[in-house]
C-alpha cells in the first residue's frame, strides 16, 4: 500500500510535461484490446460502454459504467483499471490511487499497471515512488518512450537533472521524432533557468506535432521567462484551444498572468476570472450565500463582505483595495473582511470600522473549500460579497492606479517601538531583514529563487547587522535571529519587526509582503516580467519597493552583485 498525506497539487504556472495525456491515453488504447479478450458476456459490453464514454471525455459515465462491470465481478481488474483511470482523470487522485492499487493486486502480472501507477504519483507529487515503479517497469519493457518521458519527469521533479537529462537524452537518440520527448527535455532546461536553450527545444516539439497542446503551453512560460513578448498569447490560445475544458483550468490561469505580467491589465484582470472557474483544478469552492460582487456595482451604503482567497501573501497583497472599498461604502456601509486566522489583528487594527474574522479552508470531495464560520447564519446581512481580488478590476484598470496606495496595513507601533529597542543589542549599524525563499521548494519554484549561497556579497557588506526574516529555518550563521519569534505564526510581530528594521531584503514572500503592506522600506528580489509588476520594471502594489532581477533564472549572481553595490552605497560605504 501507496500512503500518502495531503498530496500536493501543481500550482497554475507549472509547465505540462506531457505525462499524463500522452500516458493515459496509451493505456486506454491498451485496455481496448484486453476488453475485446474478455469472454463474459455481461462484463464485456459495460467494459466497452466505459472504454467508449472514456475515449468521449464523459469520464462520470465511464466510472458509472465501469462501477456497474465491478458489480458484477469485483474481481475484474479491467474494471478496476478503467475505473482508476476515470479518477485520475476527473482530479481525485486519491480514489484513483486505490483503484490502482485493487488492479494491481488482482493483475500483479500486468506491467502497464506500473506504469499507469507511476504516472499518477507523478501528478501527486511523488516523484521519488514513480521513479521506483518507472525502474521496475523499464526492466520488463526497455524501449517504452512513454516510460523514458516519465523517468525524466521522475528525475526533472526530485531536481536530479542531470540524470533528467541524460535519460532524456537517450531516448531521443533511439526515437528523434518523439516531439514529447523534446518538450520534456526542454522543461528541465527551463526548470533550470537555461530558457533560451529550452525555446530552441519547443520549437523542435512544435515541429514535430504542431498541435501539441503542452508545447504551446510550455513555450509559452518559457517566452515570458526570457523576456520575450511576441507570440505568448498566440501560444497560450493554441494550447486552450487543443486541450479538453477541465484540464485547460490551469492554462487558462496561467494565460490571465501573462496578460497581466505583459501589462494588460483589464484583459488579465477580466480572464483572472478563470481561478474561481469549478472547471480549474485548484479553484476554491466558497461557502458564502449572498448576491455576489459586480464591477458597476453601487457600494455607498452597503454591507460588503470580502473573503481573503489563495495564500497568505495573496491576502496581503490584495489588501491594496481595501481602503478604497471602505471610501466607497462611506459612513453608512460596512465593510466586513474574513481573512487568514493569522492576519485577524493586522487587520482589525488597520480597519477600525470594519468587521474582521477568520475564514476557514478545509476539503469536500477532494475539492478546495473556504468559508466564514464566525458569520453563521449571517449570510442575509449582506449586500455582496467578493473574494478580496475581485475588485481589482474596477479599482486597478492600470499600473497608474496604485499611485498612492502605499501603507495600507498598519503595524503595531508599540511592538515597533520593542522591536527597535530589542534591535539596538543586535549589532553594530543599519539593520536589514533578510529572507532567501518560499516555504515550498520544489523542482518548479526553485527556480524563481536566488539560492543562499548566492547572497554572499550581499552578506559581506560592511556596516550592516543582517536580520533572519526566514521561515522554516533554523539560526543561519552571520546572521541575527530575533528572540522568542515564531517568523511563520506571529505574523503580528512578524510586520512590527520589519518596520523596526531600516530595510528588508528578499523575494516576494509572506514576510516582504507584510513589509510592503506596512510601508516598511523594501527590496524586492523577482524574476523578470512577474505577473505581480502588471508590465512595469517596479512593484506597483508597493511604491516604495525597489526590485531587483536576474537577466536570466540561470543569473542569479548578477542581480545579487547588483544588490551589495546598491546596498553598500544605501549604508554608507
Amino acid at each position: 500500500m501507496i500512503e500518502i498525506t495531503n498530496p500536493p497539487k501543481p500550482s497554475a504556472p507549472a509547465l505540462a510535461a506531457a505525462a499524463g495525456d500522452a500516458g493515459s491515453k496509451a493505456a486506454v488504447r491498451r485496455l481496448g484490446d484486453q476488453v475485446a479478450q474478455v469472454d463474459s458476456a455481461a462484463l464485456q459490453p459495460l467494459l466497452r460502454k466505459a472504454l467508449d464514454a472514456m475515449r468521449a471525455g464523459r469520464r462520470d459515465d465511464a466510472a458509472k459504467a465501469a462501477l456497474a462491470a465491478l458489480e458484477i465481478d469485483e474481481r475484474s481488474g479491467l474494471a478496476w483499471h478503467i475505473l482508476a483511470i476515470c479518477r485520475e482523470k476527473s482530479g481525485d487522485f486519491t480514489a484513483a490511487l486505490q483503484a490502482y492499487e485493487a488492479a494491481l493486486g488482482l493483475s500483479p502480472d500486468e506491467p502497464e499497471l506500473a506504469n499507469d501507477l507511476a504516472r499518477l504519483a507523478l501528478k501527486m507529487g511523488m516523484a521519488r515512488v514513480a521513479e521506483g515503479l518507472l525502474g521496475a517497469y523499464l526492466a520488463r519493457r526497455p524501449g517504452s518512450v512513454d516510460a523514458l518521458n516519465n523517468l525524466g519527469i521522475a528525475q526533472r521533479d526530485q531536481m536530479k537533472f542531470g540524470q533528467a537529462v541524460e535519460t532524456l537524452r537517450g531516448a531521443i537518440q533511439a526515437n528523434p521524432d518523439s516531439a514529447m520527448l523534446w518538450n520534456t527535455l526542454a522543461s528541465v532546461l527551463t526548470l533550470q533557468g537555461h530558457t533560451e536553450q529550452a525555446l530552441v527545444f519547443y520549437d523542435e516539439a512544435l515541429r514535430l506535432e504542431p498541435g501539441f497542446a503542452g508545447a504551446r503551453y510550455n513555450r509559452a512560460m518559457a517566452r515570458l521567462a526570457a523576456g520575450v513578448s511576441e507570440g505568448v498569447i498566440a501560444d497560450f490560445d493554441a494550447a486552450i484551444a487543443a486541450v479538453p475544458g477541465p484540464e485547460a483550468g490551469a492554462m487558462r490561469v496561467a494565460r490571465a498572468w501573462a496578460l497581466l505580467a505583459l501589462g494588460d491589465l483589464p484583459g488579465g484582470w477580466a480572464a483572472y476570472d478563470a481561478r474561481r472557474d469549478p472547471a480549474y483544478e485548484d479553484a476554491v469552492h466558497f461557502a458564502v450565500e449572498a448576491p455576489p460582487w459586480r464591477n458597476d456595482l453601487d457600494l455607498s451604503g452597503k454591507t460588503l463582505l470580502v473573503v481573503g482567497e489563495q495564500g497568505l501573501g495573496d491576502e496581503v497583497l490584495f489588501a491594496n483595495i481595501l481602503p478604497d472599498l471602505a471610501r466607497e461604502l462611506g459612513p453608512d456601509g460596512k465593510l466586513v473582511l474574513a481573512v487568514e486566522p493569522r492576519l485577524v489583528p493586522l487587520f482589525a487594527r488597520s480597519f477600525p470600522d470594519a468587521e474582521v474574522g477568520a475564514h476557514a479552508s478545509f476539503k469536500v470531495d477532494h475539492h478546495n473549500a473556504r468559508a466564514a464560520p464566525f458569520l453563521k447564519d449571517r449570510t442575509g446581512e449582506f449586500d455582496a460579497w467578493a473574494v478580496m481580488g475581485q475588485p481589482l478590476a474596477r479599482l486597478r484598470p492600470s499600473a497608474e492606479a496604485f499611485e498612492g496606495t502605499d501603507g495600507f496595513l498598519q503595524a503595531d507601533r508599540a511592538r515597533v517601538d520593542r522591536w527597535r529597542g530589542v534591535l539596538q543589542g543586535a549589532g553594530p549599524g543599519r539593520k536589514v531583514g533578510v529572507l532567501w525563499k518560499s516555504l515550498v521548494m520544489d523542482a518548479e519554484r526553485v527556480r524563481y529563487f536566488a539560492p543562499l549561497e548566492a547572497w554572499a556579497p550581499v552578506l559581506a557588506t560592511p556596516g550592516v547587522t543582517f536580520v533572519n526574516l526566514q521561515y522554516g529555518v533554523g539560526a543561519v550563521p552571520g546572521l541575527w535571529t530575533p528572540p522568542g519569534l515564531d517568523l511563520k505564526d506571529d505574523l503580528d510581530d512578524v510586520a512590527a519587526l520589519c518596520g523596526a528594521l531600516d530595510l528588508v531584503i528578499g523575494p516576494s514572500n509572506v514576510t516582504t509582503n507584510l513589509a510592503g503592506a506596512t510601508g516598511a522600506p523594501v527590496w524586492l528580489i523577482t524574476p523578470r516580467r512577474t505577473w505581480t509588476q502588471l508590465g512595469t520594471d517596479a512593484y506597483p502594489w508597493y511604491p516604495q519597493a525597489r526590485v531587483f532581477s536576474p537577466p536570466q533564472l540561470d543569473r542569479w549572481p548578477d542581480a545579487m552583485d547588483r544588490i551589495a553595490e546598491a546596498l553598500e552605497e544605501w549604508a554608507g560605504h
